[in-house]
């Protein structure tokens, strides 16, 4: 069967009666669509076509059972912290019109190539355009990210869509986004809704400028306002530098836009790599990096910081570790270096480097999910109180080399952590019998 054209992405709330942007009807499947078909009058996006597929998602998803009250029930948690509530990956390399809905703590569950840690990675693709970086910095190899067999349009023009949804005070927020990977990188179409109304919209209107004819809603004497935006960087993120808010309608935008990029900068990706934690490291500031190489440097911060929360830590980790486990210490030694011990009780301690891989992949993930956003190496939001964030933590390969013991106590302060609504997890795992039914916990179940 040859490829069929991809749809177009499902039309969006009405604009404002008066808006020159609209949504078009989709085109029929022989004819390629634009990715968001606005009506300005100009040359249309690329189509990106892709291969059909049997059912509209390949994934199933195993909501979290209602623990605590009625807003974490919902998976909400604090009105007042904007989080991710779904990643959509309309067309993205091995995924097709796929939505995976998002909890305090959510696994994402299958066999090798079903593609869990690609939807991992178009999630920290869209944190990283939220952060204001540059597409090229965000997809150094874009191709990878087009579906295998989506056609070329006339001029040879291939793609990618993914979009989310924000949740927080301003309710629920969407965002789709159509990136142009051949043969040149560049945003194409980006949407921005809320309560029903296009907020933000853009659409390349003359491929030989390296910008796109954005509208969004002003509600004043002018129902939108247009004005061409670089085609390298989000839309969303732009506009509180575009928009005066003097009206009630770019108020409305400003704050929908602010919601989106809270929720999307506060992520961080873990993946705890043994091999590099079990050397002493050089003192530093303490904020701990992704593959958690500087385990012992945090735990020098940390233990001076909150006596409650490194208590919390030592716990999990006697729980987790094998053997008497009395405490956990950081030591500063000569020449400005830092190792972590676990003290045994009876005067015996035992260095990082006698721990095995699993244990130590443990201990640094019960650090992540019993520790604040201040102690990551991440670039929040800085203009919004950390008390009005939600930091979200991705590790791929969620449960990798940790035993029955050690992933039910990392799943027990997850959904404790989550359901605080300070700290969000999504991880992957190829098996997720575990976590089924757990309070706090949704499983989506992916289909290779």
């Amino acid at each position: 069967m040859a490829p069929r054209s991809l749809p177009s992405l499902p039309p969006g709330p009405s604009a404002p009666s008066a808006s020159p942007v609209s949504s078009a009807p989709s085109a029929p499947s022989s004819v390629p669509s634009a990715p968001f078909a606005p009506t300005v009058p100009a040359t249309p996006p690329a189509a990106f076509a892709a291969p059909p597929v049997p059912s509209p998602s390949s994934a199933t998803a195993v909501p979290a059972p209602a623990a605590g009250p009625a807003a974490v029930q919902a998976g909400r948690g604090p009105a007042d912290r904007p989080h991710l509530t779904e990643l959509r990956l309309s067309a993205f390399a091995g995924h097709r019109r796929a939505g995976f809905p998002l909890g305090p703590f959510t696994l994402l569950a299958g066999p090798s190539g079903s593609g869990k840690s690609t939807a991992l990675r178009a999630y920290e693709a869209l944190a990283r355009l939220g952060g204001g970086a540059e597409l090229g910095e965000v997809f150094a190899d874009p191709a990878a990210c087009v579906p295998e067999r989506a056609r070329p349009d006339a001029q040879r023009r291939r793609g990618f869509r993914i979009g989310c949804t924000a949740d927080g005070p301003q309710g629920p927020v969407r965002l789709d986004l159509a990136v142009q990977a051949e043969p040149e990188l560049r945003i194409v179409g980006e949407r921005l809704t809320a309560g029903g109304l296009v907020l933000l919209e853009t659409a390349l209107r003359d491929p030989g400028r390296r910008t796109v004819q954005a509208a969004w809603h002003t509600a004043g004497s002018a129902p939108v306002t247009r004005a061409p935006l670089p085609d390298d960087r989000l839309g969303t993120a732009l506009l509180p530098l575009r928009v005066a808010g003097k009206t009630d309608g770019q108020r409305q935008v400003l704050a929908a836009a602010e919601q989106m990029v809270v929720a999307l900068r506060s992520v961080f990706s873990c993946d705890p790599r043994p091999e590099r934690m079990r050397a002493p490291v050089p003192a530093g500031p303490g904020r701990l990096l992704g593959d958690c190489a500087n385990l012992a440097d945090v735990l020098w911060r940390t233990q001076a910081e909150c006596g409650r929360r490194h208590g919390q830590f030592v716990a999990a980790v006697r729980a987790g570790c094998a053997g008497p486990v009395a405490g956990v210490v950081a030591e500063l030694l000569p020449g400005g270096a830092v190792h972590a011990q676990l003290d045994r009780g009876d005067g015996i301690r035992s260095r990082l480097d006698r721990l095995g891989d699993g244990e130590l992949r443990y201990i640094a993930l019960a650090l992540v999910l019993l520790t604040g956003p201040g102690v990551f190496e991440v670039d929040p939001a800085r203009e919004v109180p950390a008390a009005f964030q939600t930091l979200t933590v991705l590790a791929d390969g969620f449960d990798r080399a940790l035993d029955e013991r050690q992933r039910a106590e990392l799943l027990r302060l997850a959904a404790r952590t989550g359901g605080s609504g300070h700290l969000r997890c999504v991880g992957t795992v190829s098996d997720a019998s575990w976590a089924v039914g757990t309070a706090g916990v949704t499983v989506v179940h992916l289909d290779p």
